[in-house]
């Protein structure tokens, strides 16, 4: 599976997506209008790290942001080149889990979206229905537990070298106004 991940095509397709969302630098400062450039530089070594396991997670940028209740929530950027990689992962393992998803089920999902989901809230109010379930785990993102998501994800992506992948993305250190901070248990929230 890792093959597939690294192809030249899926990862020309990620670095692509990663242009057209724009977003932020992470801790390497490499924006987005330097990516393509810089990325097309790092690319053969990327690629050779990561299918021998030796390819170095780069720290995320931890950022908080204001909550509109006064309190903030901490997100977390990769760099650019990590933001690649993701995706290329995510397009390569994402049709192995789409079909496990309820039809219902508008969060984070190819071809679905938040005007989607109002769009099907209003039919069913119009049918004669009238309640609607919006659900929003406290904490959630924060809380995820590491071994328990491995092997989940390891059900169904029976790739070690991909799995080592995943696994150091999880435990990559957050660098929170100036300084690492490890991490055991939790996904960061990101910004574009």
């Amino acid at each position: 599976m890792i093959t597939r991940v690294v192809q030249p095509f899926n990862l020309q397709r990620a670095l692509e997506h990663v242009i057209a969302n724009k977003g932020s630098a992470g801790v390497d400062g490499v924006s987005i209008r330097e990516l393509r450039k810089v990325f097309s530089e790092k690319k053969l070594q990327l690629i050779e790290a990561i299918k021998q396991g030796n390819y170095q997670v780069q720290p995320i940028l931890g950022i908080e942001i204001p909550k509109g209740n006064g309190k903030t929530r901490l997100l977390g950027v990769p760099t650019t080149t990590e933001r690649v990689l993701q995706q290329a992962l995510a397009q390569t393992i994402a049709p192995l889990f789409e079909p496990e998803f309820s039809n219902y089920s508008y969060g984070f999902r190819p071809h679905k979206n938040a005007r989607q989901a109002v769009g099907q809230s209003r039919d069913y109010i119009h049918s004669g229905l009238n309640h609607i379930v919006d659900i929003d785990l406290k904490n959630f993102f924060d809380e995820v537990d590491h071994c328990l998501l491995l092997n989940l994800i390891y059900q169904k992506v029976k790739c070690k070298a991909t799995m080592q992948l995943i696994r150091k993305w999880l435990r990559a250190s957050i660098k929170i106004n100036g300084k690492l901070r490890k991490r055991r248990k939790g996904v960061p929230q990101g910004i574009r």
